[in-house]
């Protein structure tokens, strides 16, 4: 919980946010000259930091780094390992009665990319790994499995953890299972920003892990006056970045 709240406050938006409010107090609770120069400089950093990270030019920079630090991008590049493993994040399940068959989202390269791999017999087992996100849903794996399955693969090759809720517990369940199946080596695939706090997190439960990044995000940076014009997915995009940065860096 610590780690989430503290995620959120370094997060572009909230901590601009929180340097207004903190402006705002300082100009209410001490109305003088001094107070009222502090109070202006911290709007002006505030608004300069939203800003910069509501641009594509920094936004992009940043996931590209992080992306950068993933690993393999192609198929031939993955070696060979007992199975795959494959985080959740990319789909939800089934909601009767609106929603009949899973939902794909943004993320869902990753179980694209799964099915790459087994058909291309980097791995015979493929253990999914997400537990239940919103009551009422079944798990993650579930839904998972049951593309996977309309992809071509065996349901005896799927092996699930469903009781995961972050990352870690991703991490630690996984670990778990494998160890009672003998296995101590995993290709992983996640999204190529979440990969290197993902990987950190696998090698902490004591797995070997050979990335199978997907998802880049960034493929090309032009240089052109929109990259420094702010616009919302930027900024979301740069959330995400520091969210990711944040987390690698806590677990090391």
């Amino acid at each position: 919980m610590t780690g989430k709240i503290l995620t959120v406050l370094l997060s572009p938006l909230a901590s601009a946010l929180l340097l207004g409010l903190m402006a705002l107090g300082l100009s209410w609770w001490r109305p003088v000259k001094s107070m009222q120069r502090l109070a202006w400089w911290l709007v002006s950093f505030a608004l300069l930091w939203l800003w910069i990270w509501s641009t594509p030019l920094a936004s992009e920079a940043l996931r590209g780094w992080i992306e950068e630090q993933a690993g393999p991008r192609t198929l031939e590049a993955v070696p060979a390992a007992p199975v795959i493993v494959v985080l959740g994040g990319g789909v939800s399940g089934p909601r009767l009665p609106q929603r009949p068959y899973p939902d794909l989202n943004g993320s869902a390269d990753r179980i694209w990319h799964a099915a790459r791999l087994y058909h291309a017999g980097k791995a015979p087992k493929v253990l999914l790994s997400g537990g239940v996100v919103r009551t009422g849903d079944g798990s993650e794996a579930e839904a998972m499995q049951r593309f996977l399955q309309e992809l071509g693969l065996p349901a005896s090759a799927i092996l699930l953890e469903d009781g995961s809720d972050n990352t870690a517990s991703n991490a630690q369940l996984s670990a778990s299972k494998l160890a009672r199946e003998r296995i101590d080596t995993v290709i992983l695939v996640t999204s190529a920003l979440h990969m290197p706090r993902a990987r950190a997190a696998f090698e902490q439960a004591g797995l070997k892990v050979l990335p199978a990044p997907t998802d880049f995000e960034v493929v090309d940076m032009p240089l052109d006056l929109l990259q420094l014009l702010p616009n919302a997915g930027a900024l979301s995009g740069s959330a995400q970045g520091m969210k990711e940065l944040v987390g690698l860096i806590s677990s090391m």
